[in-house]
């Protein structure tokens, strides 16, 4: 996977792309539970998979513009057994995960991206397993419809911090973006 040529690429989100994610996670609602992590609110976790829908688009947005082959993002609804935590998209058929954050939630937390990090028991994003493999990180502003696609990064080079709600810390990492760019 190769990192793109400047830290962040700015991609416009459509207003089809938006729908279309939205319907996902209208459907997508009625086979999670999230009790384990901490998270009850059936409209929030709807936001959070339509968020993620949209981020993962942005990112294949900005790798097309550097003509690279891109499969995914993939909006089948599955079961509760079938759900995995297969990789967001492929790019050049190397898996890679996709974090990300509203500008609205950077605005309250600071521009920060959270993985599960439980027990190997609990709720845990495999990725924090695998130190080689690839995550891009975007910030979504969904007033202006604009994506910023921070370059891929391995596991292995981001620096993990604690949450700033207590009530998280312990079950969640935190991947702060004063952290990306301090290495690019």
């Amino acid at each position: 996977m190769h990192p793109f040529s400047s830290p962040i690429i700015e991609v416009a989100i459509s207003d089809a792309i938006q729908k279309r994610a939205q319907i996902f996670a209208e459907a997508v609602i009625a086979t999670v539970d999230y009790s384990d992590a901490r998270q009850q609110s059936r409209r929030k976790i709807c936001h959070d998979h339509w968020v993620s829908k949209v981020g993962e688009e942005a990112v294949k947005l900005a790798f097309e513009r550097h003509s690279r082959p891109v499969q995914g993002p993939d909006y089948t609804i599955y079961d509760a057994p079938q759900k995995s935590w297969e990789a967001d998209l492929y790019v050049d058929g190397v898996p890679l995960a996709v974090k990300t954050q509203t500008q609205a939630m950077a605005n309250h937390f600071g521009l920060s991206w959270t993985f599960q990090a439980g027990s190997q028991k609990g709720r845990r994003d495999p990725i924090l397993d695998s130190p080689e493999a690839w995550v891009c990180f975007v910030k979504y502003d969904e007033a202006g419809q604009t994506g910023w696609v921070y370059s891929p990064r391995q596991v292995e080079t981001l620096r993990f911090g604690e949450p700033k709600l207590a009530k998280l810390r312990g079950f969640k990492k935190v991947v702060y973006a004063d952290n990306l760019l301090s290495n690019f």
